[in-house]
């Protein structure tokens, strides 16, 4: 999940809280392996390295690529499953070493859902296109852990991947569970707040961004240009039913930029955005 994973759980012994653990980083394991760009040999590795061939996709990568797509119409086009090749000209570390024009606009002749062929299930992808499922992954990941708990364990849980979580329901022992929203700059002013149920997921920029003559650039990438997302909040929290719901309405939110709040303002689901 390329993040911190953990679960918290009302139990009463460590044989208890080890077995919900297990099942919590069983099913993290299984999208890890199966969704991740990093992992080769799975069905991303397979339609990365089709070299312009169709491949065929099971049911449940058939399902995400349907989501990406509805994502990709919604967002017209800002939302794009094969814009992880801009990775090649940017690099978030906090530097002030801002990529090259030329760099950009290499990677971007590699971008754009439209050059794709999706007829479920099968995908064709111009040579040295990618497809990245990091902008759901995590999130889908979360929601999973959570459908796998609740079909084992009736005790109240927390499953927090890099700081997208959900819970199972209120806890049994206090009034609810307490999440802390992290401030944009990582001072320790953190927002705190009281969750019974469904879930919290946040956009921003705080760990990966690059800095140049006192200008920031955060991570969020608009493929149609290559470049951030002009004038983008520091971070968007959402609390929604699933954490899918609540990471793509803060991802979308953020790649609205000046407009965030606006967008966030016409959903029906609770927020924080912030700004610096």
């Amino acid at each position: 999940m390329g993040s911190p994973c953990e679960l918290l759980s009302e139990v009463d012994s460590a044989a208890d809280a080890e077995a919900l653990a297990s099942v919590v980083a069983g099913e993290a394991w299984r999208v890890e392996d199966k969704l991740s760009r990093y992992r080769s040999g799975n069905i991303i590795d397979e339609i990365n390295s089709a070299g312009g061939r169709p491949v065929r996709v099971d049911e449940e990568t058939a399902q995400m690529l349907d989501f990406a797509v509805t994502l990709y119409v919604l967002s017209e086009g800002a939302f794009d499953v094969t814009s992880g090749v801009l990775r090649r000209a940017w690099v978030f570390d906090g530097s002030d070493k801002l990529p090259t024009a030329a760099a950009i606009a290499a990677s971007l002749e590699l971008v754009g859902w439209e050059r794709a062929t999706w007829r479920s299930p099968l995908l064709t992808l111009p040579a040295g296109m990618e497809i990245d499922l990091g902008g759901i992954g995590k999130e889908y990941a979360v929601d999973r852990a959570i459908l796998e708990l609740q079909a084992v364990n009736g005790v109240a849980c927390l499953v927090n991947f890099g700081g997208d979580l959900a819970v199972t329901g209120a806890p049994g022992r206090r009034a609810a569970w307490t999440v802390g929203i992290e401030s944009p700059d990582g001072s320790s002013g953190s927002t705190l707040l009281e969750l019974k149920q469904g879930a919290l997921a946040t956009s921003g920029d705080a760990r990966r961004y690059l800095q140049k003559d006192g200008k920031r650039f955060g991570h969020v990438l608009d493929p149609r240009t290559g470049w951030p997302v002009k004038d983008a909040p520091s971070s968007v929290t959402v609390a929604a039913d699933t954490c899918t719901q609540a990471g793509i309405l803060s991802t979308l939110a953020m790649l609205k930029g000046r407009d965030a709040e606006s967008f966030l303002a016409e959903q029906s689901e609770k927020y924080w955005c912030r700004r610096r």
